[in-house]
């Protein structure tokens, strides 16, 4: 289903989209069937106002837990469900073992969940965001600085930023192919978590923008990725 609309059926045949919780509809003569075969109870995260963040494996739940906001977390048989109050739109594989489940998209129902579930952070919403096809020229010399931020800081303690600064370094290096793609998101996680609330330094960017340019970005590329990435969060 690319578009949602009503099923003139009366059977569960359009996926997320006949997602429902009509009593009536659910123990329908139509839906006997589905509850006959099915293996899995699934759900529609956008039709609820909900985010999953579905972490894949180990290394998906540890970037989160170092990344991402406290929420409801569901267990699942190859990691969690992160689950936010608030839509977005579904993207698959925005990093390694990390899928977002909301519109137009269903995700496994496993059980409540423990935790008490928080509002759909930027750093979530900034992984669904592409890198813009034409990046907007340099026209003087390549200097940029942190914002300056007004925000109430969210940073537990400076080690959170430390470590937040330390594992955008690490993806940049670690990335395979598509440097110009890894730049521009990891700027955006960057800045979302980090850029509201003045914490950022000056620093903190040299660091960023060393390790793209060691991958072999240009410091034209990390300029610009770093100016449309701030565009991109209305900063």
């Amino acid at each position: 289903m690319k578009t949602a609309g009503p099923c003139h059926c009366p059977a569960p045949c359009h996926a997320w989209a006949a997602a429902t919780t009509d009593p009536s509809v659910l123990t329908s003569p139509a839906w006997a069937p589905a509850w006959r075969q099915s293996a899995a109870v699934a759900y529609h995260p956008g039709g609820a106002a909900l985010t999953v963040v579905d972490l894949d494996n180990a290394a998906a739940v540890a970037w989160a837990r170092e990344t991402l906001p406290a929420t409801r977390i569901v267990a699942t048989t190859r990691g969690e469900h992160w689950i936010y109050q608030g839509a977005m739109r579904s993207v698959n594989a925005v990093r390694d073992g990390v899928d977002i489940k909301s519109t137009m998209a269903y995700a496994r129902w496993l059980g409540p969940g423990v935790g008490t579930m928080t509002e759909l952070p930027d750093a979530v919403r900034a992984l669904a965001v592409k890198e813009p096809s034409t990046l907007r020229p340099a026209q003087h010399a390549i200097t940029v600085s942190a914002p300056t931020g007004a925000g109430e800081c969210r940073h537990r303690t400076p080690v959170y930023l430390e470590r937040g600064i330390a594992m955008a370094e690490q993806r940049i290096t670690e990335a395979r192919s598509g440097i110009h793609a890894t730049v521009y998101r990891t700027f955006l996680v960057v800045l979302s978590t980090h850029g509201r609330c003045g914490c950022l330094t000056d620093a903190h960017v040299a660091r960023l923008f060393t390790a793209a340019q060691a991958k072999g970005e240009t410091p034209r590329h990390c300029t610009d990725a770093w100016t449309n990435a701030l565009t991109a969060l209305g900063m």
